[in-house]
């Protein structure tokens, strides 16, 4: 699903098929001559494609879409673009493999443009898509695959590591179903930024080394509206361990009992064996030692391990705002990593209920959704591997071990968060509780509080304490930006019809609408209605009130943790330092992404390379950072044609932002 940014507009019941058509690029493959690549930047990277020899790959030449059975590979060749040229580079995420600055930057940019869009081919590549399946919005949809990125191999890295290199947008493959196998620029920005803003958060997730955009074209119906538009066609270099996923396991299924869909490989439980000596083997070396001589158990340890580690990585999505958007079994990676970034986002003003994916109309994968999502995921995985692995060893230990990882690994975080470093008390989760419940009374920015609270003082002294308060109100949403968020979405006359449908005519309401939908904007009417109400006044004082109550709570408990501490300067130096390095200043906000994805269609790549900088150190204000602020703020002053406002990118949103609907 690919990402795009627009005006908020009422909800469709019904979503239709966007648009597409093939890019008319170049009509010559991509090239690997005698040499290519020699003596060049990239001529360092060395491949080692042990994927490809370890499980099967399609025998077919064909690339255009297809069924394919029996294989977990096929062999394609990326489609060329016109005029590729580098939008942006993560050189951490490219050190990875070896590559570090050097020479002319001009020439490394070229020759990264031209290789990593897929125009030509590395020495040693053997670009192919993968195969796999998946449930999509909780039902089978069959096989799926690589129908936009294409595999290029995997090179080892200076450490030894090795590293699988994915062309995200590079073109048709077997797996493209009605699709072009292309990636806009939007969509690919938001990709490159996501996946190394998650990494310097601390958060596992695959790393994006380059984006590269060009000057074919695609048409796609952004909005699902019947206007569609011409945009650029762009590439993300993708790098992971490996892109095998929940789904990659789900080809073997028979027919499902709801949809009728099957895997293209079904009873070819040989190749689930291969896939699980090649997955464990290669990415659980340590479990493949430790059972050797007992499949079961070692894919029950397996099995036992991705749970404990999809249980963590949901519990660092919480604890930051993250919503992925679209937690799919073909999203869900089979070494515990963020994987796919399309329609994701970090909720700005706390709201349990939060959806960014502007295409989820039964909030299926909302943020307050997203660990049970993930349990149920794991569960169609466990169902994979049987007969390997039979269903009552892996039930037992699915619901032995997520929900305990989870709850433990999500307090560990908010305990840091909130600077609660020398004692670990029951009533910590209470405390965590309220302090939610609280941002959502008075619709407080996630991020920004938390960091705030660093600033705490654990003295009583009023004026201290009025000033902090000020600081939290600053961070709460005002009556206007609550209207905003809490105006209406349906037409009264839509809702009027939708209302005695469902009274009338259930069978057919279930077919566009459901309760939930309808409870929830009624539940939303009303408290439009009662916001038409509110003065700024009365929300302060409420807003305050409320804080003070919590920050009660929070005084004394941090009181706790210096009752036996002799020197509480150095304890509350540590707590802050603790605390500082778990609560984010800086995060990959829609309306930061959207400024520089407009900036960029425009030709300006800067303000993207501006905000991945910024990303990489994300707790802290650096020299770096506030340069970038201020190189940022003057170029926007400058600029005539600015119709927005530039803010700090640590602000919480501006007005406009609300507007913004990721589909």
């Amino acid at each position: 699903m690919a990402a795009a940014l627009r005006r908020r507009s009422v909800p469709s019941p019904v979503v239709f098929r966007a648009a597409m058509q093939r890019p008319a690029g170049p009509p010559s493959r991509p090239s690997s001559p005698e040499g290519a690549g020699g003596g060049g930047w990239l001529s360092a990277l060395r491949f080692d494609n042990l994927a490809l020899r370890s499980l099967p790959v399609d025998p077919s030449e064909d690339g255009a879409p297809r069924a394919v059975p029996g294989a977990c590979f096929a062999r394609v060749r990326p489609t060329p673009l016109r005029n590729p040229r580098l939008v942006a580079a993560s050189p951490p995420a490219l050190a990875l493999l070896g590559l570090e600055a050097g020479g002319p930057e001009a020439e490394r940019e070229a020759e990264a443009a031209l290789y990593f869009s897929g125009n030509r081919l590395l020495p040693g590549s053997e670009p192919a898509a993968h195969c796999y399946c998946g449930h999509q919005f909780g039902s089978f949809a069959g096989q799926l695959g690589d129908g936009a990125a294409i595999y290029l191999g995997e090179v080892r890295g200076p450490r030894g590591a090795r590293w699988e290199l994915q062309l995200k947008g590079a073109g048709i493959t077997p797996f493209s179903r009605q699709a072009d196998g292309r990636k806009v620029l939007r969509s690919s920005i938001r990709e490159f930024l996501c996946s190394e803003a998650m990494f310097h958060l601390g958060i596992p997730t695959t790393r994006a080394g380059t984006c590269v955009t060009s000057d074919s074209e695609v048409v796609r119906d952004i909005f699902y509206d019947g206007n569609p538009k011409k945009e650029r066609c762009s590439v993300v270099l993708r790098i992971a361990p490996t892109f095998i996923r929940f789904g990659s396991f789900e080809i073997f299924k028979p027919p499902d009992e709801y949809t009728g869909r099957k895997g293209p490989s079904v009873n070819r439980n040989d190749i689930r064996i291969q896939m699980l000596d090649y997955v464990i083997g290669t990415f659980y070396p340590e479990i493949q030692e430790a059972h050797a001589d007992n499949s079961i158990q070692r894919n029950a340890t397996f099995f036992k391990e991705i749970t404990k580690r999809t249980a963590r990585l949901v519990a660092e999505w919480q604890c930051v705002g993250f919503c992925h958007g679209v937690l799919n079994t073909d999203n869900m990676s089979i070494v515990g990593l963020t994987i796919d970034y399309g329609p994701f986002g970090f909720m700005d003003r706390y709201d349990p209920e939060h959806i960014c994916n502007g295409s989820d109309n039964t909030g299926r994968y909302a943020y307050n959704k997203q660990p049970e999502i993930c349990k149920w995921n794991l569960g169609k995985l466990a169902e994979a591997l049987v007969p390997e692995l039979p269903l009552e060893i892996s039930e037992l230990i699915l619901e032995e071990e997520y929900d305990a990882e989870f709850e433990k690994h999500y307090l560990q975080k908010m305990r840091k968060k909130l600077g609660l470093i020398q004692l670990e008390l029951e009533e910590d989760s209470k405390l965590v509780s309220e302090l939610l419940e609280t941002m959502h009374l008075t619709g407080g920015d996630f991020t920004n509080i938390f960091y705030l609270l660093s600033s705490f003082s654990v003295d009583t002294d009023p004026s201290r304490l009025e000033d902090f308060l000020e600081k939290l109100m600053s961070q709460c949403a005002s009556v206007e930006e609550l209207r905003v968020a809490f105006k209406p979405q349906m037409d009264p006359r839509q809702l009027s019809m939708m209302l005695m449908l469902a009274q009338s005519n259930p069978q057919l309401f279930a077919l566009i609408g459901t309760k939930a939908n309808i409870n929830k904007e009624l539940e939303r009417i009303e408290q439009f209605s009662k916001l038409q109400q509110l003065t700024e006044a009365d929300l302060l004082s409420k807003n305050k009130r409320h804080w003070t109550e919590w920050l009660e709570k929070y005084r004394v408990r941090l009181h706790k943790e210096v009752e036996n501490i002799s020197d509480v300067d150095a304890w509350n130096t540590e707590r802050v330092k603790v605390m500082n390095s778990n609560n984010p200043k800086y995060i990959l906000r829609n309306y930061i992404a959207q400024n520089a994805i407009e900036a960029a269609e425009n030709g300006d790549f800067s303000e993207v390379r501006n905000v991945l900088k910024l990303l990489e150190n994300p707790f802290q204000e650096t020299e770096d950072c506030a340069e970038i602020e201020e190189e940022t703020t003057s170029a926007a002053a400058a600029c005539a044609q600015a119709t927005r406002s530039r803010l700090p990118y640590c602000s919480k949103p501006p007005l406009w932002a609300s507007e913004l609907c990721v589909t």
